[in-house]
């Protein structure tokens, strides 16, 4: 009798555990390693971990045959962290989605993806506030030569400005916002703090009580946008048609007193005529948080010229706007891995 009830105990213990193993399993997503150049950073673990098992992609390369079967995810954060081919498609067959942290997706081959059964989302809307805010912030360092400021404090041999150093008026200037979608729409909000003169050029022009509200005048042609604008930002989507929009002779109409800013994409920009109309005193400055490639060689003719400010692509390097990127970005594999709709989904 004993015996038995030992035999009974064990295996109400085995199944009680087995239960238990099955509830606590969480489904697998693939990333790269947390922390890692390029990575999701440590801090932002618990919010994916709450829902899903990470499969770190280094880990997954030396355990492809064990791991490959259990993702049903992956989290794509930035353009080269983690690339989504053909070979690395073929091998995960139950993946359900890849999921990328940010909005541009011009890195991902959504066809191919799809063709695969796979559905593929971003993060919309969030970014908006912290991209928007970058633009601003960038424009205002050119014109008031913030860094240049900050460097002569560190390793001046004189007390004594440079006449150098004189910056150049933000309040009243005109901002020409070249693509006036929701972050172009929301730069105007800011620059109208500054009181300043808005001009917008896009695809589809905006109702005109959406200009009012800010304060835009709409300019069909890009070239009266250039040739009347002080601050030039633009703030596109790459594709196609945006690839090197702004080039030599975009930069031949803007006034020589005018700064170029780029928070879209880099290859939204031909860089060799942008080195060549500085260089040229063309225009006076231009401030980029986008270039090609990312980050630049450091031997980049950009990074030799004073009246250039590069930043490595932060525009939405916030521990906030990131904290709900990765929120929204488990949202949507959730979503992915329990036969739902994305909400976030992105479609070729």
């Amino acid at each position: 009798m004993l015996h038995m009830t030992s035999r009974l105990i064990q295996r109400t213990f085995r199944l009680r555990s087995t239960v238990t193993q099955l509830v606590m399993e969480k489904p697998c997503i693939l990333a790269t390693t947390l922390g890692a150049p390029g990575g999701i950073y440590k801090c932002f673990a618990p919010c994916i971990e709450k829902h899903f098992t990470i499969i770190p992609y280094e880990r997954f390369v030396q355990r492809k045959e064990d791991l490959a079967d259990k993702i049903q995810a992956m989290f794509v954060w930035g353009a080269g962290a983690l690339k989504v081919d053909q070979n690395l498609l073929q091998s995960l067959p139950n993946l359900k989605a890849v999921v990328n942290g940010g909005v541009g997706v011009d890195h991902l081959d959504i066809p191919l993806i799809n063709s695969f059964g796979v559905k593929v989302s971003n993060t919309p809307h969030v970014v908006d506030n912290a991209t928007a805010d970058i633009g601003v912030s960038l424009m205002l360092a050119s014109a008031r030569k913030i860094v240049e400021g900050h460097i002569f404090s560190k390793f001046r041999e004189s007390d004594d400005f440079p006449e150098s150093s004189l910056g150049t008026d933000v309040t009243g200037a005109t901002l020409g916002i070249i693509g006036m979608g929701r972050i172009g729409y929301k730069i105007a909000k800011r620059a109208q703090g500054f009181e300043m003169k808005i001009l917008y050029h896009n695809r589809n022009r905006r109702p005109e009580s959406e200009e009012r509200a800010v304060g835009a005048t709409y300019c069909a042609s890009m070239k009266e946008l250039l040739q009347r604008s002080d601050f030039v930002m633009v703030v596109v989507n790459l594709s196609p048609q945006t690839h090197k929009l702004i080039g030599a002779k975009e930069f031949a109409m803007m006034k020589p007193n005018s700064t170029f800013i780029n928070i879209s994409r880099g290859l939204v920009v031909d860089q060799d005529a942008l080195v060549d109309a500085l260089k040229k005193k063309m225009i006076r400055a231009a401030a980029l948080d986008v270039t090609y490639p990312e980050p630049l060689p450091r031997d980049h003719p950009l990074l030799a010229l004073p009246n250039v400010i590069v930043l490595p692509h932060v525009g939405t390097h916030t521990m906030e706007t990131s904290q709900i990127m990765v929120e929204r970005m488990v949202t949507n594999a959730l979503a992915a891995v329990t036969g739902g709709q994305l909400p976030d989904e992105v479609k070729a």
